[in-house]
């Protein structure tokens, strides 16, 4: 399965399962890693590479497995970012 190919609630959906799975205790070794790498198959290009480091950065240290970060890019991909992704194709015909 293609993760970027899937739709906006499917994304939200999947990223408030990964966020629940991150504040599991005693996981952190594992599921740094893992999760940094979901990232980057989630979200594309620059920034989901940027938020694959956040991720993996942010569950490898302790204490900070409350912060939702699978979330918090789901609404800048899709709220905050003026980078609208479209499921519109553009055909331009002279």
């Amino acid at each position: 399965m293609n993760l970027d190919t899937l739709s906006k609630n499917k994304k939200l959906i999947l990223g408030l399962i990964l966020d629940a799975i991150g504040m599991i205790p005693l996981i952190d070794l594992v599921w740094a890693p893992a999760s940094g790498y979901l990232m980057t198959k989630l979200y594309k290009g620059k920034s989901g590479k940027i938020a694959g480091v956040i991720t993996f950065i942010e569950e490898a240290l302790p204490f900070l497995d409350f912060i939702p970060t699978f979330t918090l890019m789901w609404l800048y991909t899709f709220v905050f970012s003026s980078e609208k992704e479209s499921d519109e194709t553009i055909i331009d015909i002279n």
